[in-house]
């Protein structure tokens, strides 16, 4: 009797480890490339599934160390973002391969899963379908929007006098200060960067003799005031006019997508008026912008 009691004992034991022991087969991934960011942390995000199913709820930890360098560990905290998804900041060190000891705790139960991925180098502020968005193309949007407005400030000195120019001027300080917005910048290089690819896309391109035309163009209306050329040449006047060159390639390929939708409201609306046709054809553009914005792979760091 004593011998099959302990047996029994013994069953129920090897019974309740095996139900204990199982632990979730969570799989993991990084959802996106990681990159680093100069004084500040980076943003890691992954992936948890469990039978292909994303898994919400989990508490999530992380251990970070460099695979061929030594540069100390660094730790993360993840928060779910959205169902099966989890966000986490940390300071990077440099780009490399990285090891990432992660603790999931799932109501008291934890499992430990090891993933590894590589960090690349921070190439600019932004990227649009794999393409950077620099810093130097920040600055030069910051540049070209101050000559613009200070090119205005001054066919206004010439247009008003007295409270008229005062509140002129305000104006245009006030834009400057709105120039200088990275967030703004971004926007405009973006919306020109998303058009120009639908034209390329539509089988659009943009010509060296087209492109030249409206540098030209440009240049003379430039020259027409004192300001320009002495601003140019304090930003570099050869790489004020490469970086125009390639602005003007992206704006004429803008310029067939906006002829076409132009072409289109007038072939649809064979009674409209001129103006009419343009607002059209802009309201149209605006909508065909946004859907392109969406459908690109824009990562702004």
């Amino acid at each position: 009797m004593r011998k099959k009691r302990i047996g029994l004992l013994l069953f129920l034991a090897v019974v309740l480890l095996a139900g204990c022991s199982g632990s979730p087969d969570y799989k993991v991934e990084i959802k996106e490339q990681i990159y680093t960011l100069k004084d500040k942390p980076s943003q890691i995000a992954i992936n948890v599934m469990e039978d292909g199913e994303p898994v919400s709820g989990l508490k999530i930890t992380g251990e970070l160390t460099m695979v061929d360098m030594d540069h100390g560990t660094m730790k993360a905290e993840f928060a779910e973002n959205e169902k099966g998804t989890y966000k986490a900041e940390t300071v990077l060190p440099m780009a490399g391969k990285y090891e990432m000891a992660l603790t999931i705790n799932h109501d008291g139960d934890k499992t430990e899963k090891i993933v590894e991925f590589d960090v690349k180098k921070n190439e600019g502020v932004a990227l649009i379908n794999g393409e950077w968005v620099t810093d130097e193309d920040i600055k030069f949007y910051t540049f070209i929007n101050k000559l613009h407005t200070a090119i205005n400030r001054e066919q206004d000195k010439e247009k008003y006098s007295g409270k008229e120019l005062e509140e002129a001027l305000a104006y245009w300080d006030a834009q400057d200060k709105i120039n200088e917005d990275k967030n703004q910048l971004l926007t405009q290089i973006i919306r020109l960067r998303s058009v120009a690819m639908l034209a390329k896309e539509k089988g659009h391109s943009a010509s060296q003799v087209e492109v030249e035309r409206q540098l030209d163009d440009i240049k003379k209306q430039y020259s027409q005031f004192d300001i320009a050329p002495k601003m140019i040449a304090d930003f570099g006047e050869e790489q004020f006019w490469a970086k125009e060159r390639s602005q003007y390639e992206m704006i004429v390929l803008t310029q067939k997508v906006q002829q076409d939708l132009i072409e289109r409201a007038k072939k649809e609306n064979p009674k409209a008026g001129e103006q009419e046709i343009q607002y059209i054809a802009q309201m149209e553009y605006e909508e065909l912008l946004v859907s392109q914005v969406n459908s690109l792979d824009i990562v702004i760091l």
